[in-house]
């Protein structure tokens, strides 16, 4: 922790160093040179230390707190150390931040959640923003949103029931008790650790986005602090152009958010609710069977499904004994509808697998779904690339079966969540949503791909090599010379060649033209940043 005696006692001796150990990892999100960082002086820093409010902090790279806000989520970026960090309490801090930055010529990236990013954006050589104090969550009802309830077979909805209005760094584990205790529900991610913020500035995917909508479908408002220090609001009524680009625009591009309000539905009952799992001997019939249902159901808001495949371990042996295809996701609807759009994938497998699958199917409460269905993956180290699937770029059986033969020959890892993809099925509400509406274009899919690898901490770089290899030839055996021309800019690929196409399409100039209005300088910036 650090106050204006601390800083001028530590120096710069901390954050010179940072430059050196960034070199040891892939390129940052927002890297100056490492004579910007030394121009910094002890002063500087105690200034900065002096602006903030009592309940936020400074850290510097020779203080005890400082390691474990450095670390990202994914270590695949370790190496990548800011030259300090404001744990920020206020949108004031954010504010202080963002304006001594500018002063002494430091970019300023904001953390929201633990650094999951698969590209490492959410990591600098500058200053860090950590917003993990930002806790705050308030839930208001709407008068009269009893006469929009419907019911789902076991479970009754209100819809719009009312708004609730969270902090940045509320993550999605930090809204289920609000689920859990109240009934009341925002979409959300899968994964518990993830900040809402980076959900829902990049769209936001989940096991109820069909029912709901996208967690970025559901945001009223947000307060951004912008890169000349002004703070807004942004909505419909007020400063629109921003507030479209806050829906899909991704994260880091505009300005640092401080506030999230959103729309939540209130639940009463239960909902249905399944896991499934094969051997990899059942890939084709199991691929081509959920594919068939999801474009069945594309239109059904109440199926929500995730399809992959997958294995882990270190030795050959152990790579195939765990190759696996499996299956989850949740029903707003009563349990015999749910069965039979399970039909047939529960006619498929082993005597022993169709028994164990056709068991798991069950209802239980909303709550418990969001507990059966959370998944904190990967973890440690990762890669992943992406892709949309539109109704004609489904997999086909021979693509299905080359990246079953390329699964396993995984080169292997000590991490535990090993590799694979998964399929996330769209459509229902997502769909109705006009491409244009909002910064997230991709209105029109059937699913969002996501090819990934993991490595362990104290995998050799061998290993590491080995993975990164694995994944580009993986989704090359899928998709060949010629990739789907979509992907989820959520799963940012640093590799992908066209990404403006790929994450934004048509919208992404009119995101230009959002950049230049707030941020005309490109404070915020990274290799991937609207504009760059």
């Amino acid at each position: 922790m650090i106050n204006r005696r601390g800083v001028l006692r530590a120096g710069t001796v901390g954050a010179l160093g940072t430059g050196m150990v960034g070199l040891l990892s892939p390129p940052a999100a927002a890297a100056p040179p490492a004579e910007a960082v030394e121009r910094v002086s002890r002063r500087d820093w105690a200034r900065l230390a002096d602006a903030l409010s009592p309940r936020s902090t400074l850290y510097l790279p020779v203080d005890s707190g400082y390691p474990p806000l450095a670390l990202p989520f994914n270590h695949r970026y370790a190496g990548i150390r800011p030259a300090g960090i404001v744990a920020c309490a206020t949108t004031g801090d954010a504010r202080e931040a963002i304006r001594w930055a500018r002063s002494v010529g430091l970019p300023a990236v904001p953390r929201s959640g633990l650094g999951h990013n698969y590209a490492g954006y959410s990591a600098t050589t500058g200053l860090l923003l950590n917003m993990a104090r930002m806790k705050r969550i308030v839930s208001a009802p709407l008068p009269g949103a009893r006469s929009r309830t419907r019911s789902y077979g076991p479970i009754k909805v209100t819809h719009g029931a009312g708004t609730v209005t969270v902090g940045a760094g509320v993550t999605n584990a930090d809204l289920h008790p609000l689920l859990e205790d109240l009934g009341r529900f925002v979409p959300t991610g899968r994964c518990p650790t993830v900040g809402v913020a980076g959900l829902v500035l990049g769209g936001g995917i989940g096991f109820s986005d069909k029912m709901f909508g996208l967690t970025c479908d559901r945001l009223v408002s947000t307060t951004v602090v912008l890169a000349d220090g002004r703070v807004v609001e942004a909505s419909q009524d007020a400063h629109p152009d921003l507030f479209w680009g806050c829906r899909g625009g991704a994260g880091n591009n505009f300005g640092v958010h401080t506030s999230f309000t959103f729309q939540y539905e209130q639940f009463q009952g239960n909902v249905g609710f399944y896991q499934l799992r094969w051997s990899l001997d059942s890939v084709l019939p199991v691929l081509a069977t959920a594919q068939r249902i999801a474009v069945n159901t594309l239109h059904d808001k109440r199926f929500h499904l995730r399809v992959g495949i997958g294995t882990h371990g270190t030795t050959r042996d152990q790579i195939h004994a765990n190759a696996n295809v499996n299956a989850i996701g949740q029903y707003y609807g009563p349990l015999d509808g749910l069965l039979a759009i399970l039909a047939p994938l529960l006619a498929i497998g082993t005597a022993e697998e169709r028994a164990g699958n056709s068991a798991s199917v069950r209802e239980v409460t909303p709550g418990q779904a969001s507990v059966l269905l959370s998944a904190t993956t990967p973890v440690e180290k990762f890669a992943a690339k992406s892709a949309v699937l539109h109704s004609r770029t489904l997999l086909t059986d021979e693509q299905v079966g080359a990246a079953a033969e390329r699964l396993l020959d995984w080169p292997g890892s000590d991490n535990p969540d090993g590799a694979g993809f998964a399929m996330f099925a769209l459509g229902g509400e997502i769909n109705q949503v006009p491409s244009g509406a909002t910064a997230f274009v991709h209105r029109n899919g059937v699913f969002i791909l996501a090819a990934e690898t993991s490595w362990a901490d104290y995998d050799p770089p061998c290993v590491a090599t080995a993975n990164l290899h694995w994944l580009r030839e993986f989704y090359h055996d899928i998709y060949g010379d010629t990739p789907p021309r979509d992907s989820y800019q959520n799963f940012p690929d640093p590799t992908l060649k066209d990404w403006r196409r790929a994450y934004y399409g048509a919208n992404y100039d009119r995101l230009v033209r959002v950049k230049r209005k707030y941020d005309p300088t490109d404070f915020f910036s990274y290799p991937q940043g609207i504009g760059s």
